[in-house]
Formats: C-alpha cells, structure tokens, sequence
C-alpha cells in the first residue's frame, strides 16, 4: 500500500460486512476496486461522495470588503447566523453568515447551498468593536467613541472593569448585533449579562483609566 493512495471507509464482504473499515482505494469509478486494511481483501463496491458547489462569498472585515468562494456539500442548509472556516488568498478566517443570496434572485436567512448564488458574511475571528466613553462625572460633552481591537470570542460583562491597550473601563451596556442568535433583547444591561465581541454592536462605558475628566 502506498503512502499517497487515497483512503476511504466500506464495508469489508470478507472481515468487516456490516461495518466500515478503511480501504486503499485501488481504482476510482462507478464501481470502485478497493483493498482493506486489516485483511487485505480486494473487491468492488460503490464509494458515496458528497456533491459540492463553489460559491461566491463576499466577506465584510472593518468596513471593507472582498470576494472569495467556497465549496460546501450541495445539500447542506446554510443559515444566517452560522459560522464556517472560509480559506482565502489572504488568511484563514472565520466569519458568520449575515445573509443568503438565491440564484434566483432575493435573499433569505435559510436555503440549501445548491440553491445559494452568493453568501454574505462577517469576519467574526478578530473584530472591531465600537465603544462609546463618558466620563466618570458624567459630563456628556467629553463623551468619545473609540474602536476596541479584540478577539471574537472577548467576553464583556455588564458592570465588569476591562483594561484593554490604554483605555480602562466598565461597562454599562451592551447593545447586541441583528445576526447574533440567543439574545432575549437587544441591549444588555442588567450586572453579569454579557456576549462576546463578535457579538457586539456598541458598547456603552464609563471611563476608569485616568484622571483625564476630572474637573480639576
């Protein structure tokens, strides 16, 4: 058996007829000739492959956006909120489906991919997340927004103090974004809610880091 020859699973008629084993696929076809790995028996039988389709799909990253494909099984559901491993020319990244374009036209949160033209998306690995800043007196004139560079998967806590590059804060409310699934309400901002960035629309904080609004 080489070191390069395909393997699949089957059913073996001399060792293993009622539960697949590995094969070495000898000869691909119809009817494939495939040799067992624990017996060594040779004989035909009928590999399954899954059908897939190339798809376009756009991908939304920090304001911008570019264009890549893949190739899911053609039977597969895709729904908007659903996340996947997307290779392209410039990374590896994961991104969340945000809307499903029918080849037929229109589009829709749910549909099989053969009948998908184009799939929307976000990049959910490492996101931008908007915060708003007031200070701790409350002065709403030295209010800033600023963009928080972190990981998907960054939790924010209602109530909890973040130290994040040099800002220093805690939060006070969550607003969540439209494609995020689980959420009882829009906005979080009872102590201990929390979601993760990847999940977050704007964030609404009081400034702990400095002096800086006092008004001394």
């Amino acid at each position: 058996m080489t070191e390069t020859a395909e393997r699949v699973a089957a059913a073996c008629p001399s060792c293993s007829p009622d539960v697949e084993t590995v094969h070495e696929l000898l000869k691909d076809g119809g009817q494939a000739t495939v040799r067992c790995t624990e017996c060594d028996h040779v004989h035909k039988t009928k590999i399954e492959r899954d059908t897939t389709v190339q798809r376009n799909v756009v991908v939304s990253q920090e304001g911008e956006s570019f264009t890549a494909t893949a190739e899911p099984p053609a039977d597969e559901t895709l729904a908007v909120g659903e996340e996947f491993v997307l290779d392209t020319d410039e990374a590896i990244m994961t991104v969340r489906i945000t809307s499903l374009e029918l080849d037929t036209g229109g589009r829709v949160e749910e549909a099989t991919a053969e009948d998908v033209d184009t799939i929307w998306t976000r990049a959910v690995g490492n996101v931008g997340v908007n915060a708003t800043i007031h200070p701790k007196d409350g002065k709403r004139d030295d209010t800033r927004s600023v963009t928080l560079q972190v990981p998907g998967d960054y939790e924010f806590t209602v109530d909890a103090t973040d130290e994040l590059g040099e800002e220093e804060f805690t939060v006070e409310g969550i607003y969540v974004r439209d494609d995020a699934a689980g959420y009882n309400h829009d906005k979080l901002d009872h102590p201990g809610d929390s979601a993760p960035a990847k999940d977050v629309k704007r964030l609404y904080v009081r400034d702990e880091s400095t002096t800086a609004w006092s008004a001394w």
